[in-house]
């Protein structure tokens, strides 16, 4: 059973990066919008693959929820019936939440494959809060972080729609970027805690404040990033596509300070694995955080001396997101109880 627990707990692990992966491809190619309703896509279980199948059809048979462009507006069936050779506005409404109304195909299913990803992995973590009953007895921690990840991936379904709802606000989709690292964290703490636990030298308390440090200033880096992300999202809009060696001229001072910051987390970080190093401490966590922020800061010039070739943005995202992973797995290594060691 605690086999069978962990290996859940991995693929949920896997999943969740494979949604943001995926969300930084929707970005990429600017997809977020390729649904515009929320849960189904143009009312559909499965997305329509081209404009005719939301027209309206006379003779028709349509059901509650089902989506039609008309004159460039989301209409909504409001209840089931069949279509008169007359379109008959009583029996639609329109779509309120926003005034996005176009259909790109690529777009659509991009979004749509975004969203199935999600639903994999909160199935995922659904089976490993059922699992999480048989090790009760052996630990309640581990039960009770397994429903607050359930709890914490319905909360990032709902801010989801609140994200299409609002026709991909900024700061509501640097919300959903960090609720999706919060989750991959707890995560890795399920599958830490739930493995047999191995005795450690106690590390200092001030290396460990110091290790929490450098996750919250990778937090922040990415936060920074993502907002970045928009001021390219609104070029595009403006320059269109096509015109890369633009998008960050000018840049924003914003660019300048997250470029900087990265500066401060390597520097840091390079502190910390100097500290661990001397103390004795198994360095392989901290070489894997190393490692990720060089591909970070890789990916970062890419994008910006090289005028953002394809795939760069979505790698960049995900390095971090990885490193946040990779630091938080090293924080619940070093703040495990253990035996006492000299500084």
């Amino acid at each position: 059973m605690k086999i069978r627990f962990r290996f859940w707990v991995g693929l949920s692990i896997v999943l969740v990066y494979g949604v943001i992966a995926a969300g930084a491809i929707v970005r990429m190619t600017g997809s977020g919008m390729g649904c515009p309703d929320w849960p189904k896509c143009f009312g559909y279980l499965i997305p329509p693959t081209e404009r005719a199948q939301l027209d309206w059809k006379a003779t028709h048979d349509y059901q509650a929820g089902q989506v039609i462009i008309v004159a460039e507006e989301l209409r909504v069936a409001n209840n089931d019936f069949r279509s008169s050779d007359q379109y008959n506005p009583t029996n639609w409404e329109h779509y309120d939440q926003h005034d996005y109304a176009i259909f790109n195909p690529v777009h659509t299913w991009i979004e749509f494959l975004n969203r199935l990803l999600g639903a994999l992995g909160g199935l995922a973590t659904l089976v490993v809060g059922i699992l999480s009953f048989w090790q009760w007895k052996k630990s309640k921690l581990i039960a009770l972080v397994a429903w607050l990840i359930i709890f914490g991936m319905g909360f990032q379904a709902w801010l989801g729609k609140t994200v299409v709802d609002s026709n991909l606000q900024p700061f509501k989709i640097t919300i959903h970027m960090v609720m999706a690292l919060v989750i991959v964290a707890l995560l890795l703490y399920l599958y830490y805690i739930s493995k047999t636990e191995k005795s450690i030298k106690a590390i200092p308390s001030y290396i460990k404040g110091f290790a929490v440090l450098t996750l919250v200033l990778t937090l922040v880096q990415i936060a920074m990033g993502t907002q970045v992300r928009q001021f390219v999202d609104e070029q595009i809009d403006l320059l269109g596509e096509g015109t890369q060696a633009l998008w960050l001229d000018p840049a924003p001072i914003l660019f300048y300070v997250h470029r900087s910051f990265s500066l401060l987390v390597t520097g840091l970080n390079i502190w910390l694995f100097l500290a661990l190093r001397k103390l004795q401490f198994p360095t392989a966590q901290m070489q894997q955080v190393l490692t990720l922020i060089g591909l970070e800061i890789a990916t970062g010039i890419l994008m910006y001396y090289f005028d953002f070739p394809f795939s760069s943005q979505p790698l960049h995202l995900l390095f971090a997101s990885l490193l946040f992973g990779a630091q938080s797995y090293l924080i619940f290594h070093l703040f495990q109880p253990t035996q006492s060691v000299s500084t």
